[in-house]
């Protein structure tokens, strides 16, 4: 088996705005942040980046700042997905344009496609682009679950190369393994059961949380990826509040809120995302003091 393709903590990273505009110089200094913290890759204008309140153009901008910065130091996935077949190619051929090493294309959502069609869009994407392509599944948004056979199909593809799971299920690592093979790249989209995820067989995580915390983040996939459970288990328990803190109102005003006490941009947020409730505020608080964070 040869090393996986991506692997270990890659943040999803958010879009800080200023003045209604995407805030670039904000965008540089968190990416470098996330770099010099240790993380295993990027992933830009995902969910956790808000592209569903960017323009295309904007978008599009993103994934160019992030290829820039990153300058090759650590691999670039852009998030390209659209329930439209044809906009999802425009988004990954972007991508490859300007350097990026991968997309992740989501699941096409509200259209609640067939098995058979969610095999179908990807196949056009893989036929279209030559770019490694991981697949997002995260029914919990997108009102629709690729299933494993489904992925088995896709595995055989030459661009499709793994999958971002944010089911939660663990099992479904093992499934994969046995249907896509030991070249199958399975990255955890839920930071609350990455642990169990790699236990599986995964190879590491697209983050929320390491947006806040990365160098604790890329300490605790490091131990993973070294099979070292015991040390890994310790970053768990210290994590997992600042996880679940993450998470106590739509993503991701917490995330900025946090970011924002830190100092490291705006806590501001495109509607329909509101900021963050005052509740929600004190569990993120109460969760950086515990991280060590403040």
């Amino acid at each position: 088996m040869s090393e996986p393709l991506f692997k270990g903590v890659m943040p999803a990273l958010v879009t800080p705005f200023r003045d209604g505009a995407v805030d670039e110089q904000a965008f540089v200094a968190l990416v470098e942040r996330q770099i010099a913290g240790g993380v295993h890759g990027l992933v830009p204008v995902g969910t956790t980046g808000e592209t569903a309140t960017l323009s295309h153009d904007e978008h599009r901008r993103v994934v160019e700042l992030c290829v820039a910065t990153a300058a090759g130091r650590v691999p670039v996935i852009a998030g390209a997905g659209s329930n439209s077949t044809a906009e999802a190619i425009e988004l990954v051929r972007h991508a490859k344009t300007v350097g990026a090493d991968g997309a992740l294309v989501v699941t096409p959502y509200y259209n609640r496609p067939s098995q058979e069609g969610l095999y179908a869009h990807y196949a056009a994407i893989n036929e279209a682009v030559q770019l490694p392509v991981l697949v997002y599944n995260v029914p919990g948004r997108t009102s629709v679950d690729i299933s494993d056979v489904t992925l088995g199909r896709l595995s055989k593809l030459p661009n499709i190369v793994g999958v971002k799971d944010a089911t939660g299920d663990m099992t479904r690592a093992t499934m994969q393994r046995l249907l896509c093979g030991l070249d199958w790249v399975m990255l955890s989209g839920d930071d609350l059961t990455a642990l169990g995820y790699m236990a599986h067989g995964g190879h590491g995580c697209i983050s929320v949380t390491s947006n806040v915390a990365p160098d604790l983040c890329a300490a605790f996939y490091n131990a993973a990826l070294g099979e070292d459970w015991k040390t890994a288990l310790y970053w768990q328990d210290r994590l997992i509040g600042l996880h679940k803190a993450l998470f106590a109102d739509a993503s991701p005003s917490p995330t900025k809120f946090a970011l924002g006490h830190l100092g490291l941009c705006e806590a501001h947020v495109r509607l329909p995302i509101a900021p963050c409730s005052e509740t929600a505020r004190h569990e993120v608080l109460a969760a950086l003091r515990d991280t060590g964070l403040i």
